[in-house]
C-alpha cells in the first residue's frame, strides 16, 4: 500500500452530497485519531461535520458504515504505483509510502483504529480486506513487469512479494509497538528482493514450486 491522503474527503469538488460526505468522512477520521473505534459515535461525527444526525444515521447506518466508506475513500486518494524501471525502486516507493503512512501523526492512528475495529465487527473486517486488497493488487503490477524484464522468476507471485514488504511494518505498528523507521523499511526491501530474486515467491502448483 502506498501513502493515501492524510484527510478523508477533503480534495474531490462536487455538489452538496459531495460536501455533506467529504465533511462526514473528515469527522469521522478525526473522531478515530481521538478516540479510536470503540468511541466513535454517529452523533458526535454529526456534530462536528455540521450534518444532521439523521441523514448520518440513514446514508452510513452505523460506525461500522463510517470506516467502510472512509477506508473506500482512502483507497481512492491513494496514488498509483510507481514505475522506475527498476524493481528495487519500485518496491522501496511502496516500502517508504506505508512507512510514511504509518508514522503519520493523522493517517497513522486512523489506520491502527480500523485494524483495531477489523478485529471485533465484520463490516470493518470487509472495508480494510478491500482496501488492501486493492493496494496489492495495485502495486503487484510492478512485480510483474520485473518479472517480464527478467529481474525475477518467472512465476513469481507478485502479491505476495507488496505483502511481504509491508507485512513486517505492520507488525511492528500493531503487535510489538515500536516505531516504523525508514531503515526498517529499507530492510524489508532489501530481504524480500533478495528472497523474491532466488525464487521464494514463485507460485506453487500441487504443492510444487516451478523452478525460477
Amino acid at each position: 500500500m502506498d501513502q493515501p491522503s492524510r484527510s478523508a474527503g477533503t480534495v474531490r469538488p462536487g455538489g452538496r452530497t459531495a460536501r455533506v460526505r467529504a465533511a462526514v468522512l473528515e469527522a469521522t477520521q478525526d473522531e478515530l485519531v481521538e478516540h479510536g473505534f470503540h468511541g466513535l459515535t454517529m452523533d458526535q461525527v454529526a456534530a462536528k461535520a455540521g450534518v444532521g444526525k439523521t441523514t448520518v444515521y440513514r446514508r452510513w447506518g452505523s460506525t461500522a458504515g463510517l470506516v467502510a466508506d472512509l477506508m473506500t475513500e482512502l483507497a481512492n486518494q491513494s496514488s498509483p504505483h510507481t514505475d522506475t524501471g527498476a524493481v528495487e525502486e519500485d518496491l522501496r516507493a511502496n516500502a517508504l509510502g506505508v512507512q510514511g503512512a504509518l508514522a503519520d501523526e493523522r493517517l497513522g492512528p486512523t489506520l491502527q483504529a480500523v485494524i483495531a475495529a477489523a478485529t471485533c465487527d465484520e463490516q470493518a473486517a470487509r472495508a480494510l480486506r478491500t482496501f488492501y486488497l486493492r493496494r496489492i493488487e495495485e502495486w503487484a503490477h510492478v512485480v510483474d513487469l520485473a518479472v517480464k524484464r527478467g529481474e525475477l522468476p518467472e512465476g513469481t507471485d507478485g502479491r505476495e512479494v507488496v505483502r511481504a514488504v509491508s507485512a513486517p511494518l505492520y507488525y511492528r505498528l500493531m503487535v510489538t509497538r515500536e516505531s516504523v523507521t525508514r531503515e526498517m523499511a529499507e530492510r524489508s526491501v532489501a530481504r524480500t528482493l533478495a528472497a523474491a530474486r532466488a525464487g521464494a515467491f514463485v507460485e506453487t502448483y500441487d504443492g510444487a514450486s516451478i523452478e525460477p
